[in-house]
């Protein structure tokens, strides 16, 4: 069986880390790594596949273009072209970028069988361009690879085939199991060059689309920002677009006065990070779920979250950022949370490579 993987931005490379190193062990599959180039950024990219040992991609893609309409359409050409080339048996994306949804359409013009980890998330928030290309490529799948029940009630609900749909865990359990005691992250020196402490700061994150292209979204979470760092201290891995807008709207530099803004971190650095800090308050997805599997509440930045399941018993708590002292007081609360996470374990044991790989195996893939 030959795979042709697609990845393209920092979650699947993390993705890919986990499900890549399964697939190694089992003879008779071999992978292809197609990296689109859609986080081109070294900090964003190279750093992943150094770091978590992911094979080198077979082919990586130039930069594919600014808008959503325009990177996708490049990548559909060219990933196209290599598919061709490959003749593969199966064609894997992860989650719901613009290169998951290029690689689903691109094996589905050329009928191979598409296999969609991290399927079956919603959000229903239609204007975001993740959960378009998450319903687009649900719908194109062969398998869809789904990481909670909620998730397979979604997609069953949309009339998807219910034999092609399986809860098999969240391949993030997987990496979080493998990388979360390792011994850089347990005595990594970050902390200390920044003078961060155990359990007293805030990590923020932000770059999602709904927040960016909003300048009223971007100054509210700025002025919470600073207001909160005048009390406590917070570190802010600054995703490149998102310091191109802080720039344009002349907010940057105010932030830098109250919070530690630092270029974006490798993943160990980064779960270190995540490890150690009070709160984490993000837009992003990927994070959200590292909060919980590294026992640290959150607070998100968003009108909605396709991960329900961390809203029930208080891990994540959902602020829009439309008010700053919502923002502030929702960090405070989180601050202060005591949670069990122990209780009912929400994303599977750690074997989700294992159960795709299972299933790719022993199902007849061609006649």
């Amino acid at each position: 069986m030959k795979i042709v993987t697609i990845v393209g931005a920092r979650p699947q490379f993390i993705k890919a880390a986990a499900l890549s190193r399964e697939i190694a062990l089992h003879d008779g599959i071999d992978e292809v790594i197609i990296h689109t180039g859609q986080h081109f950024d070294d900090n964003m990219s190279h750093v992943f596949f150094k770091e978590l040992h992911i094979p080198p991609p077979t082919h990586t893609l130039k930069k594919m273009g600014d808008s959503h309409g325009e990177m996708t359409g490049n990548m559909l050409i060219e990933i196209e072209n290599l598919l061709k080339q490959d003749t593969p048996d199966v064609v894997l994306v992860y989650g719901d970028t613009n290169s998951t949804l290029a690689g689903a359409l691109a094996a589905s013009k050329l009928h191979i069988p598409i296999a969609h980890v991290e399927a079956g998330l919603r959000s229903y928030n239609k204007k975001m361009p993740e959960e378009q290309n998450r319903i687009l490529t649900d719908h194109l799948s062969t398998w869809l690879f789904a990481p909670t029940e909620q998730a397979v009630k979604n997609a069953t609900k949309e009339n998807i085939a219910p034999h092609s749909i399986h809860n098999v865990g969240d391949i993030m359990q997987d990496v979080a199991h493998f990388y979360g005691n390792r011994e850089k992250i347990t005595n990594n020196p970050l902390l200390k060059k920044i003078e961060l402490k155990n359990r007293d700061y805030i990590l923020a994150t932000f770059h999602r689309a709904e927040n960016t292209d909003s300048p009223t979204r971007m100054t509210t979470i700025v002025n919470a920002l600073c207001e909160l760092g005048k009390a406590f201290s917070i570190i802010l891995p600054l995703h490149p677009r998102t310091k191109k807008v802080l720039n344009h709207l002349n907010l940057l530099k105010e932030l830098e006065k109250h919070t530690t803004v630092i270029n974006p971190v490798g993943y160990l650095d980064m779960v270190t990070l995540e490890k150690k800090a009070s709160v984490i308050v993000t837009d992003s997805g990927g994070i959200q779920k590292e909060s919980y599997f590294y026992h640290t509440p959150c607070v998100t930045l968003r009108d909605e979250t396709e991960w329900v399941e961390l809203l029930a018993e208080g891990h994540n708590l959902l602020c829009p950022p439309l008010s700053e002292s919502n923002i502030i007081d929702a960090v405070h609360q989180q601050w202060h949370r005591t949670l069990d996470y122990d209780k009912n374990p929400l994303y599977g044991t750690g074997n989700t490579a294992q159960n795709i790989i299972n299933i790719l195996k022993n199902t007849q893939i061609k006649a």
